[in-house]
C-alpha cells in the first residue's frame, strides 16, 4: 500500500513539515524554525487536540455511539471537534462567540455543529467572555447522553500534542528553545513533555497577549488575539513544564503575521505572529549557532473577514 494512502482523514492529521524562517529574522541571530502545523486538515493544530480527546473518551468507554459531545471554544478547537465528531457520527452542541472569525463559526457549521454564540463587547474578547461560554456548555452537558471534552480541563488534549514534540524531536536536532502562546495550555505542555525528556537544557518559554498578561503579572484586558489570552490561568499550564513567561504586543504579532505572508510566502494568523515574534527575541539573545522552533498554529485563511489582511 501506498504510504500516501489512508483509510479515514482521521489518519492525515500530523506528520506537519518544518520551515526555517529566512527573511524576517535578523542577522547575527539563531536560527528560527516554524512547525507548518496549517498543514493539518482543518488548518489547525488543534486537530491533532480534537482527535485525542475523542479517541481517549472512547478508549475508556465515557464516549458511545448515539452520545452528543459538547465543547466551549473560541473557534479552531471547535472547527477541529466539528472535523472528527461529523466522521465519527456524533451530534456537536458548540457554545462560542461572535467575537471570534467568521471563517471559524462557518466551519464549525459546515461540519454539521449546532452552533450557540455568547455575545462579546463590540467584538473584543474580554475576561468575563470565555467563563460565560463554560457556564453555558457545562449546562449543556448535563443533558443525558451527553460527553463533555471541556478542553481547559482535559488532559487528553496534551496526549495529542505530544506528537508535535515527537516529530520535532525527528525533525531538528539540539533545539535550544521552544515558544508558544498558550490558550489551554495543552500544545505548550504537551510538546515540553518531550522536548524537556529528550533534552533538559531546552528552553521552554510560553508566550502571552501584552494586553493580558495574566500568566506573568496577574493582569487582564481586552484583546483580539484569538485562541489565547484567555483572562485567568489555564488549569493544564504546569509551572514545572516551562521556563520563561513573556509578553507580546498584539500590534507586533499581527505586523509579523503579514511580514510572514508577504516575505516568507507563510499564510498564518495574529497568534502564529505572536509566536514567530517571541521567537525572533529568542533567536536574538541566543545568537548564532542555536535554535529556536514555534509552531504556525494555523492558516491566515482563517482570518481574511476580519482587519488582519485588509487593513494594510
Amino acid at each position: 500500500m501506498a504510504s500516501d494512502l489512508y483509510e479515514t482523514i482521521y489518519q492525515t492529521i500530523g506528520k506537519t513539515p518544518v520551515v526555517k524562517l529566512n527573511s524576517v529574522v535578523p542577522d547575527n541571530a539563531a536560527d528560527v524554525f516554524l512547525k507548518m502545523e496549517s498543514f493539518n486538515p482543518t488548518g489547525s493544530y488543534k486537530d491533532r487536540m480534537a482527535l485525542a480527546m475523542i479517541e481517549e473518551a472512547e478508549k475508556r468507554g465515557e464516549l458511545e455511539p448515539g452520545m452528543t459531545v459538547v465543547e466551549y471554544t473560541g473557534g479552531s478547537t471547535g472547527s477541529s471537534l466539528a472535523f472528527v465528531c461529523a466522521g465519527k457520527g456524533y451530534q456537536f452542541n458548540v457554545v462560542s462567540s461572535d467575537a471570534f472569525a467568521k471563517e471559524k463559526l462557518d466551519t464549525m457549521r459546515a461540519f454539521g455543529a449546532n452552533l450557540i454564540l455568547e455575545d462579546s463587547i463590540n467584538g473584543k474578547i474580554t475576561p468575563d467572555l470565555v467563563p460565560r461560554m463554560i457556564k453555558k456548555a457545562t449546562e449543556l452537558s448535563e443533558a443525558p447522553s451527553t460527553y463533555f471534552t471541556d478542553q481547559l480541563n482535559n488532559n487528553d488534549s496534551i496526549v495529542g500534542y505530544k506528537g508535535i514534540g515527537q516529530e520535532l524531536v525527528m525533525q531538528v536536532e539540539d533545539i535550544n528553545a521552544f515558544c508558544g502562546m498558550v490558550g489551554t495550555a495543552g500544545m505548550i505542555m504537551g510538546v515540553s513533555k518531550v522536548l524537556k525528556k529528550t533534552n533538559s537544557t531546552t528552553r521552554i518559554v510560553i508566550l502571552e497577549p501584552a494586553e493580558s498578561p495574566v500568566i506573568s503579572s496577574g493582569k487582564t484586558g481586552s484583546h483580539n488575539v484569538e485562541g489565547t489570552g484567555i483572562g485567568f490561568i489555564p488549569p493544564l499550564l504546569d509551572k514545572n513544564l516551562y521556563d520563561e513567561v513573556r509578553s507580546i504586543k498584539e500590534g507586533d504579532g499581527r505586523k509579523m503575521a503579514r511580514l510572514l505572508a508577504s516575505q516568507e510566502g507563510i499564510f498564518v494568523g495574529t497568534s502564529s505572529g505572536l509566536n514567530v515574534v517571541g521567537a525572533i527575541e529568542l533567536a536574538k539573545e541566543l545568537g548564532t549557532g542555536k535554535k529556536v522552533v514555534t509552531v504556525a498554529v494555523d492558516t491566515g485563511l482563517k482570518y481574511l473577514s476580519g482587519t488582519l489582511f485588509s487593513d494594510l
